[in-house]
């Protein structure tokens, strides 16, 4: 059991660093995206979760695990680029 813990330690330190890059697209999007309103995008997330689905199949992950997962990523996501971009604006509009 230990090294089974080990294993799963290691691959949630790799989970992590991904999961860091992925917010360092966030922070690019919220600089990028010219509205608030476009940081949702319903059609995106439906391709992602197709994406997802369509990789979790081909490599044996459940997706009683993938789906979920993917949608509370994807909500935090949104979340923080919704932060970003509103602190963003912010800091543009205190240097005009």
């Amino acid at each position: 059991m230990a090294e089974v813990r080990q294993q799963i330690d290691r691959l949630d330190r790799l989970l992590v660093a991904l999961i860091a890059e992925r917010q360092s697209y966030m922070d690019a999007a919220a600089r990028i995206k010219p509205s608030r309103e476009l940081v949702r995008d319903e059609a995106r997330i439906a391709d992602v979760l197709a994406k997802v689905a369509a990789e979790a199949d081909r490599v044996g992950l459940s997706w009683s695990i993938a789906e979920p997962t993917w949608r509370a990523m994807m909500e935090a996501c949104i979340a923080y680029e919704l932060t970003t971009f509103d602190r963003l604006r912010s800091e543009l509009n205190a240097k005009s």
